[in-house]
């Protein structure tokens, strides 16, 4: 795999849905954030449990330059992206600021009902929401799913060691930013690979999808499927081939950081 590609897959797939995440707000309701759930710490005397400790990273080599602060990594992290894939990808696909934190906290709500719009770490996903049907019998237009194809290519064509391999260089800015986040005593990789095995389970939707249009903005007409989190729905937007690839390579990646501690 062309070791350009695989560095921008790195930050803004290693979630494997990131810039197809998002359909254009005006068009399907967004549910107000709920506040995440409070977070029971353990006892101080009592070590975190880790399930899923990450694998350790590959010796540095002498021209690499070591990880930035948190604070400081945007700057280092889009030069980084620019030289490796070139300025345009990354203008076109990342949000410039708060890179790292932006990822963490998209990555902690795609279980659920919504990730806000402040906190994502792409760009919406370009082109036009084309509904099908009739007024009174509103779908998915199959044409939505086109928009997701340069995203999807990128995915396919990763490979899943590299992405680990990045994905473990940057792991500590990560875990800094998630513990930021409220979760002082958890383990972000435990947290991906549980959201990684969310998005697994997503429910494959065959035929035409139903939405129902009852204010402003459009639903999906199946109440299970509206019901479902953020994370899935996106999958599901994506059409059932694009989720599959996707699917296939969010399997892979699970394979490469989802290592169990060794018992005893």
């Amino acid at each position: 795999m062309n070791e350009r590609i695989a560095w921008l897959i790195g930050v803004l797939a290693a979630i494997a849905i990131g810039a197809g995440l998002y359909l254009t707000r005006n068009h399907f309701r967004e549910p107000e954030p709920q506040p995440a759930p409070p977070v029971e710490s353990p006892p101080a005397e009592a070590e975190p449990a880790i399930r899923h400790p990450v694998p350790q990273p590959a010796a540095v080599q002498p021209e690499q330059a070591p990880l930035p602060e948190l604070a400081a990594s945007d700057v280092p992290l889009r030069e980084a992206l620019s030289q490796a894939v070139g300025p345009d990808p990354v203008a076109k696909f990342l949000v410039p600021d708060g890179i790292v934190r932006r990822f963490v906290a998209t990555v902690d709500n795609l279980p659920r009902k919504k990730v806000a719009m402040q906190i994502r770490a792409v760009a919406p996903t370009p082109g036009a929401f084309v509904v099908g049907g009739s007024e009174e019998d509103f779908t998915l237009s199959e044409e939505n799913y086109a928009r997701y194809a340069p995203f999807v290519q990128l995915v396919e064509s990763a490979d899943a060691k590299q992405l680990a391999a990045l994905y473990v260089r940057f792991y500590p800015l990560m875990q800094e930013s998630y513990e930021g986040l409220g979760y002082p005593d958890r383990y972000f990789n435990d947290r991906m690979v549980e959201v990684i095995d969310h998005l697994l389970a997503t429910p494959e939707v065959k035929g035409p999808i139903r939405l129902t249009q009852p204010h402003v903005f459009y639903e999906f007409a199946d109440p299970r499927l509206e019901g479902l989190s953020a994370g899935r729905k996106a999958l599901i937007r994506m059409g059932s081939e694009n989720a599959a690839t996707v699917k296939r390579k969010l399997s892979a990646l699970r394979a490469e950081i989802a290592q169990r501690r060794p018992s005893g």
